[in-house]
């Protein structure tokens, strides 16, 4: 087991590289193959390390920068893992001016890991995210698809209590 930039121990299983290798092998020398094989590699193991980043572009006959520049350059693709709580701080303009930093900054805090970054015991990831379009709740953050809107700092720890 290889770690990342992000100290954290990749841990695929041997079924989650037979069940990508299979997929890959369908979609091999298909034109614009690379999209769907990494999002399907990305539900099979829930974002996209190195290592799996490495299968494809083999695989593929693809250096890494290729495979890379795609994973990096779209957002629906993520390099780090998700906690089993994903947390989601808007930072578009309208969350932004009504204090999305302040959110981000102290939970950030409470939680002990940096935007992007996931708490050791896998329990909390945290991202900042573009605009999550319910600019008229600002600020809002989502947890696992659940919206907090109009949020305040003083918020956050019944609302981080729910997920305990």
């Amino acid at each position: 087991m290889k770690k990342g930039k992000t100290n954290i121990v990749f841990q695929g299983t041997k079924e989650q590289e037979e069940q990508l290798l299979d997929f890959i092998s369908r979609w091999k020398g298909e034109k614009g193959a690379l999209m769907p094989i990494l999002q399907k590699a990305q539900s099979i193991y829930g974002y996209l390390p190195i290592e799996v980043e490495e299968m494809i572009a083999e695989e593929l006959n693809l250096s890494l920068e290729e495979v890379y520049g795609v994973v990096s350059f779209y957002s629906q693709f993520t390099l780090n893992p998700k906690g089993k709580y994903a947390i989601s701080v808007c930072m578009g303009t309208a969350c932004y001016v009504k204090g999305a930093q302040l959110i981000l900054d102290e939970l950030s805090k409470k939680l002990g890991i940096k935007p992007g970054g996931i708490t050791p015991d896998g329990k909390y990831s945290l991202d900042a995210t573009r605009c999550l379009g319910a600019c008229g709740l600002a600020p809002v953050m989502v947890i696992n698809g659940q919206v907090y809107g109009k949020l305040k700092v003083e918020d956050l720890d019944k609302i981080l209590q729910k997920y305990n």
